[in-house]
């Protein structure tokens, strides 16, 4: 695999009706969700060969999981089946430009929670190229501690730590925290938003934060900063990619494409400059779009909206 994430993966129910509380929208839309469900779907877009290591329930909902990853060309093969808990739900809603509200199902606990060292197959863990982590997957044992064994098997290799921090799956910042600065010593890459960046290295200037991040041990910080675009930091190489202008539709997802993106560019070893741009040009593209994992972006499409052209633009004879 050239990709592999590990993380969440579940099901979105988003609204079909923009501007309204859940209590009055009327019809929903079913799609693929989850962060790293939707990172692996976001380089399986682009042409990497990716591949998803979570739990599903023993549920309709799970099947469903399941032929969506393989449908968007993401491998299904590491997935657990969980038979004591179901597959999570997630449900938000629609206010643009920047508000989207998200409500999770997941208790008492998810079964990407509760995938365990025995049920992975650490060879493939060595052996693919780069390998997607989330901030998630150490809030609770047993994924903690599976989490740890991974990072022990990758030993070094290419390895990007999601800060995606959710404040609903931790009892307080500080441990999350304590948690996170175990581990950053154990990955190649970070990437969050200022606020992110707080909680695993206690700084929200974005200068601060990944100069925060290069101590604890990573090689490559990126800090994302909204209208103010990505800071990304190495010890040799320091760079700003500007925004991209988009109209808003649903936010969420938006972060999801940048990662796999960004993941795809990194192996290919594109020049830092060129990977930035794409990923924020991916992320754009999801940001314009209903959908998260359904919604993200071939090369073709980043290509067109990078030209200034918009992608979505339908064709006619």
């Amino acid at each position: 695999m050239d990709v592999v994430t590990f993380g969440r993966a579940g099901v979105d129910i988003y609204p079909l009706q923009v501007g309204v509380g859940l209590e009055d929208v009327e019809t929903f839309g079913k799609f693929l969700g989850g962060t790293t469900a939707n990172v692996a779907v976001a380089a399986a877009r682009l042409g990497s060969r990716a591949a998803i290591i979570t739990g599903v329930g023993d549920d309709p909902f799970g099947r469903y999981v399941r032929r969506e990853l393989v449908r968007l060309g993401v491998s299904d093969a590491l997935v657990v089946t969980n038979h004591e808990y179901a597959t999570p739900v997630t449900f938000c809603e629609i206010f643009p430009p920047d508000d989207f509200p998200l409500y999770f199902y997941r208790k008492p606990t998810a079964p990407d929670l509760q995938v365990r060292t025995a049920d992975v197959d650490l060879d493939v863990v060595r052996e693919t190229r780069l390998l997607w982590l989330s901030v998630t997957g150490l809030s609770e044992e047993p994924s903690r501690t599976t989490h740890h064994d991974v990072l022990a098997a990758r030993d070094g290799r290419p390895t990007v730590l999601d800060l995606d921090y959710r404040p609903m799956f931790w009892e307080t910042p500080a441990a999350a925290t304590e948690q996170v600065q175990k581990i950053l010593g154990q990955v190649t890459v970070a990437v969050g938003n200022r606020e992110e960046c707080e909680v695993a290295v206690g700084e929200t200037d974005p200068e601060r934060a990944a100069d925060a991040l290069l101590a604890a041990g990573v090689e490559l910080a990126i800090v994302k900063q909204g209208p103010e675009g990505v800071l990304a930091k190495s010890r040799t190489e320091r760079l700003v990619s500007p925004p991209i202008p988009i109209t808003p539709y649903n936010g969420l997802g938006a972060g999801d494409s940048f990662g796999g993106s960004l993941a795809h560019g990194l192996l290919r070893g594109w020049p830092l400059e060129k990977v930035l741009a794409r990923a924020n040009a991916a992320g754009a593209i999801v940001a314009s779009r209903l959908e998260c994992s359904t919604a993200m972006p071939t090369a073709d499409e980043i290509d067109i909206l990078l030209a200034g052209g918009d992608p979505d633009e339908k064709v006619t004879a």
